[in-house]
């Protein structure tokens, strides 16, 4: 059996101030960076992505697998349309190559599923219409997805299958890839596509409601899964959309593959109905920065950090990582603090030339927005910034945030990156000899991510809205091409 195995990722904010490059794609914080060809295989082979648990199950079966592209930049705006077109034209290139060489029996693609380029605001659904246009109608092409993908009737149609993670933190990314795998090897054992159904939500839900460890979204999940176990249902997918694309198909959205069309039509409906009855349960929001950190430094000192969610500034989610809000605010309430990260590169180059001990007067952060603080610090420690990743999410990873440097502002310290990446491991504290255990109060630019890490270890977290573009309500955005009818809160 011979597979064809790529990916292009990203998670793409309409409204982010920068948006997203080649360049990106060619040095991501955290995840491999932009291969080609006959290098993919190991590039992703030990680390935590999709790509990595489809290697687990098609190469102990003898699957002669063809490498395409693999590549990922973290979320920012939308991707350039030379940055898409570029990346795109060697994937498919490369499948039109590998066509030519032997016939292909299966496609699996690594994909996000809330890409937005420039030119192509459903994008992923514009790669799989070229996907299918090179293999034809009766190649299988299986894909797994973030569940905070935007699934439009185009990625339906054009997959025989789709397969989301399950969970947020994203700690089963292998297995939604490995899952994805084993569905197309039964695709192509089967012969004919299965039956499916999609299906999209009416309202959205804030990124700060998503996480799956608590309800309500555990909830789903687990009503989900009960009918997933149903009689001839092969997959149930739910995925929770990214409330800040700025195109029709934007929102919640959920598939199913079965047997026969009226199992599929049923599983979907029902799902829909559920997560319909429960539309209140996920409003919510978060707390403005100056009682967070007033509440964390009264909470604080117990033993156990206390972890505070920077939530509006998630490089995860589009933020740039450098808004000064939160950082502001510790300083001023001298909070005993440490923050991760601001990305700055030329405050981090400052603090090299400078040396470790030295005092150091920075205009930090703010590139981004314009808001840096001014500050006197100490260079307490630099880095390089290279680091493997430890954590449930990311655990093999590698990480590089170029030169950094952890600093003091009074009892505040700082990691300072000149790479943007989510904090959603505790090695990058490590690489800076940092143990986040043994801080008082530890500042996270993430939404939900940083719980598979750092929530096993916190005494509490809070999730405060400090200034930033990933913001807590996304209907306060401009969105200007939505389709109608789609509410953008819970009872909005």
């Amino acid at each position: 059996m011979r597979i064809a195995l790529g990916g292009f990722l990203h998670e793409s904010h309409s409204f982010a101030p920068r948006a997203t490059t080649w360049q990106e794609f060619q040095s991501p914080g955290g995840f491999p960076a932009y291969v080609r060809g006959a290098g993919l295989f190991d590039a992703v082979r030990s680390t935590s992505v999709p790509s990595a648990g489809a290697l687990d199950v098609a190469e102990p079966r003898g699957v002669d697998l063809v490498p395409l592209s693999w590549c990922f930049a973290n979320p920012a705006g939308p991707v350039t349309e030379e940055a898409f077109e570029r990346i795109a034209a060697c994937l498919i290139a490369d499948l039109a190559a590998a066509m030519d060489a032997a016939p292909l029996d299966g496609v699996y693609l690594d994909l996000h599923g809330a890409m937005v380029a420039e030119h192509f605001p459903d994008a992923e659904g514009e790669l799989l219409r070229r996907a299918r246009a090179v293999v034809g109608p009766d190649v299988p092409i299986a894909i797994s997805l973030d569940p905070h993908a935007n699934v439009t009737a185009l990625m339906a149609e054009k997959a025989d299958v789709i397969v989301p993670f399950r969970t947020y933190p994203h700690v089963d990314m292998k297995a939604a890839g490995a899952r994805a795998m084993e569905l197309l090897l039964a695709r192509v054992a089967r012969g004919t596509p299965w039956p499916y159904a999609f299906r999209q939500l009416d309202y959205w839900t804030p990124l700060t409601m998503q996480c799956t460890m608590v309800s309500p979204m555990a909830d789903v999940l687990a009503e989900r899964a009960k009918l997933a176990a149903g009689n001839g249902i092969v997959e149930l997918g739910f995925c929770f959309g990214f409330p800040y694309a700025d195109f029709p198909g934007c929102g919640m959205a959920i598939t199913c593959y079965a047997e026969d069309q009226a199992q599929a039509d049923a599983a979907a409906d029902t799902l829909k109905a559920y997560l319909d009855a429960h539309e209140a349960d996920f409003a919510g929001g978060a707390l403005p920065v100056e009682q967070g950190v007033a509440q964390a430094i009264a909470a604080s000192g117990q033993g156990k950090p206390v972890v505070i969610a920077d939530t509006q500034d998630n490089p995860g989610g589009g933020g740039h990582g450098d808004t000064t809000g939160l950082l502001a605010e510790l300083i001023r309430q001298d909070a005993p603090a440490t923050l991760g990260m601001i990305n700055d590169a030329e405050s981090a180059e400052a603090c090299h030339a400078a040396g470790e001990g030295a005092e150091i007067a920075l205009k930090l952060g703010g590139k981004s927005d314009g808001v840096p603080v001014h500050v006197q610090a100490r260079v307490l420690r630099l880095t390089d910034g290279r680091f493997t990743c430890t954590g449930p999410m990311a655990a093999g990873n590698p990480a590089d945030l170029g030169p950094s440097a952890l600093i003091g502002i009074g009892r505040v310290k700082v990691l300072v990156v000149s790479r943007k990446m989510q904090a959603l491991d505790q090695a990058m504290f490590r690489h800076a000899a940092i143990e986040p255990a043994a801080e008082q109060i530890l500042a996270l630019k993430s939404s939900v991510h940083f719980r598979a890490d750092f929530q096993p270890i916190a005494q509490e977290v809070i999730v405060v809205a400090a200034p930033g573009p990933v913001v807590a309500d996304p209907s306060s955005l401009p969105f200007a091409h939505l389709r109608e009818g789609v509410r953008r809160r819970p009872l909005g």
